[in-house]
């Protein structure tokens, strides 16, 4: 009892809000806002399905972990639980593995970091982004793990309302059928271009691989649990919202998409999310051939009288163009 006692404990700082923006935030991401035009490339509209059925696995996985969270919030990480369950070597093993694998992937992310930063400042060489965004990391895991957690929580908020914002957007074009450089905004758009199974089955199995790498971090709420305030509370509620919430943002953001354009036309060498604002802010509003300005074609004169005045007010002007 004596040693048990003794042993340091993590500090409990972590409220609802971070647990599950953190596990949110860190499954979002490149698989999501980068990769999601090769995989609907992939496997067409049926990547749809695809992450359903993924999604629906993970919901039973995060089940399962949380049972076993559950029966003993005093372990750290679910490496715990392995070595409990199946001893020293295979707790070993996975946890240098989860290890490396999370090193992978933290390169892609350091990655698309350079990638979308020059998007934005072309000029900015594309490991300069990424180097100051794992100083400023390293710094929030050193200082405090509540001031990780609601940095978390704020930077998972931002891409919670950039793929609100283009759901709710897409709807509004499809309701609209908006015009776009591709076509029409339609649900039709999933259908009409080689129907829901363009590729056939070989293309629907082959973005399995970019569909689960997209759901990479779910399960970083095992990782949180010795670090969370009132763990008995906080955990069922991230393991029985946090899939499909996740489920939610991927599909519908997905279907939207793919509606706004045809996946034949999405993008694989940048963000789809990128492509679609593109076209809706950047892209120039075109004049009504039936506006009273297009109409005229001879050159504007401004009466003498104006001039000598010193001024040409609107009037003057609009009763020029009009004679």
């Amino acid at each position: 009892m004596e040693e048990k006692q003794d042993q340091p404990e993590l500090a409990r700082n972590l409220k609802s809000r971070h647990v599950q923006l953190i596990a949110i935030g860190g499954t979002i991401g490149t698989g999501l806002f980068l990769g999601a035009g090769q995989s609907i490339h992939l496997a067409g509209p049926s990547i749809i399905l695809a992450y359903l059925l993924t999604g629906g696995i993970c919901f039973l996985l995060m089940r399962a972990l949380g049972e076993l969270l559950m029966s003993d919030v005093n372990q750290h990480t679910f490496i715990d639980f392995i070595k409990k369950y199946l001893g020293a070597n295979a707790a070993f093993v996975t946890g240098w593995t989860y290890w490396m694998c999370w090193i992978a992937v933290a390169m892609a992310e350091v990655t698309a970091i350079g990638l979308y930063i020059k998007f934005w400042l072309p000029g900015v060489p594309q490991w300069i982004p990424g180097l100051v965004a794992l100083a400023i990391l390293l710094l929030m895991n050193l200082i405090s793990v509540g001031l990780f957690g609601e940095t978390e929580f704020w930077f998972a908020l931002i891409k919670i309302v950039a793929i609100v914002g283009l759901i709710v957007l897409g709807i509004v074009l499809i309701v609209m059928r908006y015009k776009t450089p591709e076509g029409t905004a339609s649900i039709g758009n999933l259908f009409n271009y080689g129907g829901f199974f363009p590729k056939g089955a070989k293309g629907f199995f082959l973005s399995l691989q970019m569909v689960v790498f997209s759901f990479v971090g779910i399960e970083m709420v095992g990782l949180t649990a010795s670090e969370t305030k009132d763990p008995l509370k906080v955990i069922p509620e991230a393991i029985n919202e946090i899939p499909m919430r996740i489920i939610i943002f991927y599909v519908g953001a997905l279907a939207v998409i793919m509606c706004v354009y045809p996946w034949s036309s999405v993008s694989t060498s940048s963000s789809p999310f990128v492509q679609v604002f593109k076209t809706l802010v950047l892209r120039p509003r075109p004049i009504s051939s039936t506006s009273w300005f297009s109409q005229r074609q001879h050159p504007l004169v401004i009466p003498p009288s104006s001039v000598r005045a010193g001024y040409c007010s609107p009037w003057h002007l609009r009763a020029t163009i009009n004679n």
